[in-house]
């Protein structure tokens, strides 16, 4: 399936939108005030260990430390088994020791960075690992026979005595000797140029910098479906241009310059997807919806039949609407970039076979998906359990912020309640305060309550306190706000 990758510069931010057939598959966004931080590499120090949680906290020098689990730390092959027992992690670091970290997890929330001491440097067509001796080849490349030419090409690149590994990735399928050894050496110099970083500077010092998202673009992100890149930033088509001659020439000719007046994301529809991404509700062609909801835990998916009556029975229609459903559902979840747990509740079918179709129609979707992911299937309650690996904050994360009048909760509370809250307030205050007359502060909906049907439980109130009560509407104040104010 042919694909455009159109990429929106301001000075503020970097905007990219995949493109499939004219709808948009993924969203990617990165402002220049706050960069994503995974792949980059620090020389950081321990700060804190927790022998309980076989964890430490590194500071790296960022707004909050990071997190290191004992399983991340890197720790030497033996030829004789594939690892060396792992050791308690008080017995591996101490505190105020120097450490080379990579972030692997962006800070999601009120979550720190998540680290490893286990380096990987991505290229074009590689990815070095200098610490492990290893020849791997992508999952993706599925040729048995493909994948042992990847693997002797490689074999034959690098010399026995030369330390680290590579890892092919899928885009180097019909790479050239010249590209695969071009790509070694950069890969050589920016880990050589990492270790005198190191032994230069003392922590916390950042070693290496991930790619700007227009960088990643080109090296990441293009494959053998990708037919243009379009730009729509002069001065970066330029860059783009000069970093795809060094690094990936291969790119050169998808590259084109947007030079029309409407802007790009306009006139492909990709403003108009990125409003309805951050929507609760998702409508399906059929006239069935989906309920999307992100937590801390977890995102929870419900499917509703809507007001599709379009078959010839209950049965049918369910099925129908489940198999859009499934299509629609693994867009959704790379369009707004949701990771971790993910619970899909379809609507309930009785037909083994009918199950069956639908999640081969939503494992068939998911597969286009480039980010890990396990799909456990039906449980007994008939929901789909799946997890998709979270690597950076949600697309609602990056654009939102919780609703500063119900703290995310996504309600507020009504007016009688609040009117109930104050009376309760205002009993307290008079048992501790002698008050010549008390004033309520509430917003409109709550003092013409108590002006209307709670007017009776104002009076009973201000008899048995024996004060007078007055009211005061602030148009300002938010549904849940009020003030008792002393007089």
């Amino acid at each position: 399936m042919s694909e455009e990758i159109l990429i929106n510069f301001t000075p503020q931010e970097t905007r990219v939108a995949v493109m499939q057939q004219g709808v948009v598959q993924e969203l990617h966004i990165e402002r220049t005030a706050s960069r994503g931080l995974v792949g980059n590499v620090y020389l950081g120090r321990v700060c804190r260990i927790l022998p309980g949680m076989q964890s430490a906290f590194i500071e790296v020098g960022l707004d909050r430390t990071a997190f290191l689990h004992v399983a991340d730390i890197w720790q030497p092959r033996e030829s004789n088994q594939d690892r060396t027992p792992e050791r308690p992690i008080e017995k591996m670091l101490h505190e105020g020791q120097s450490i080379l970290v990579q972030v692997v997890k962006d800070p999601i929330g009120t979550k720190g960075a998540r680290l490893s001491t286990q380096v990987s440097i991505a290229g074009r067509m590689l990815v070095h690992l200098p610490q492990e001796k290893h020849i791997g080849i992508s999952q993706r490349i599925e040729s048995e026979a493909e994948r042992e030419s990847l693997r002797e090409k490689i074999n034959r690149l690098v010399p026995n005595d030369e330390p680290g590994g590579f890892i092919v990735r899928t885009m180097a399928e019909n790479a050239s000797d010249e590209e695969f050894a071009t790509d070694i050496a950069y890969l050589r110099k920016t880990w050589a140029d990492i270790r005198e970083k190191a032994r230069t500077f003392g922590p916390p010092t950042l070693l290496y910098q991930e790619l700007s998202l227009g960088q990643r673009v080109l090296r990441d992100f293009v494959n053998p479906d990708t037919t243009r890149i379009v730009i729509d930033s002069r001065e970066n088509f330029q860059k783009l241009t000069g970093f795809a001659q060094e690094y990936t020439p291969a790119v050169i000719p998808l590259l084109e310059h947007y030079i029309g007046q409407r802007p790009l994301f306009d006139l492909h529809g990709v403003e108009d997807e990125i409003q309805k991404a951050l929507a609760r509700r998702v409508d399906l062609k059929s006239g069935g919806y989906l309920i999307m909801d992100q937590t801390e835990a977890m995102t929870t998916i419900d499917v509703n039949t809507g007001g599709f009556v379009g078959v010839r029975n209950f049965d049918d229609t369910i099925f129908k609407t489940n198999l859009e459903a499934a299509v629609t559902i693994a867009r959704q979840l790379r369009l707004r970039n949701l990771g971790g747990i993910i619970i899909v509740d379809f609507i309930d079918m009785e037909n083994e076979e009918h199950k069956k179709a639908v999640l081969d129609e939503f494992n068939k979707a998911l597969a286009r998906d480039h980010t890990r992911l396990t799909v456990n299937g039906f449980t007994q309650l008939g929901l789909v359990e799946m997890t998709r690996k979270r690597t950076r904050e949600s697309l609602a994360h990056v654009l939102c912020q919780p609703c500063p009048t119900c703290g995310g909760r996504g309600e507020v509370k009504t007016a009688r309640t609040v009117a109930y809250e104050i009376l309760r307030e205002l009993l307290r205050e008079a048992r501790q305060f002698n008050a010549r007359e008390y004033r309520i502060l509430a917003g409109p909906a709550v003092v013409n309550l108590f002006l209307d049907e709670e007017s009776q439980a104002l009076a009973m109130l201000s008899d048995f306190i024996g004060k007078s009560v007055s009211l005061q509407s602030e148009p300002s104040y938010s549904p849940e706000q009020y003030d008792i104010v002393l007089m």
